[in-house]
């Protein structure tokens, strides 16, 4: 589908409106764009403010979202060199557009995982 010539449909296989749902859908992506809205960051301030992220995925993640134009990656010229991410306006919309879907997993957390407890106990009671 060409992105100029039809109306974006999410549910149909080919558009690239999913590619944009997937950054929305991973969980590193909405970390890093959250956390960046505060000021912007070292690498390494921001491998140690997530916890669970390896180095690797996170290198991976930056990289997507400075090519979708959701951050901005800029080089110090310092010994060694120092790397600062930002967000980039675009960015901010999407940040913004997710920070309930965090506040709503807050405050269901527990709601959630009761409902987790009791699917996990039915499904075992049936299996025996």
């Amino acid at each position: 589908m060409k992105a100029t010539s039809l109306k974006p449909d999410a549910y149909a296989a080919n558009c690239p409106t999913r590619q944009i749902l997937d950054r929305v859908g991973d969980k590193w992506a909405v970390l890093i764009l959250l956390l960046l809205r505060g000021e912007p960051m070292r690498f390494n301030q921001l491998r140690r403010a997530i916890e669970g992220i390896s180095q690797k995925m996170l290198s991976q993640v930056l990289k997507s979202l400075e090519r979708d134009g959701l951050l901005r990656r800029r080089a110090i010229a310092t010994v060694p060199v120092t790397v600062e991410y930002s967000i980039t306006p675009l960015g901010s919309t999407l940040a913004e557009a997710v920070d309930p879907l965090r506040d709503w997993a807050e405050q269901n957390l527990k709601d959630v995982l009761a409902a987790q407890r009791r699917y996990d106990a039915q499904r075992k009671a049936l299996a025996a």
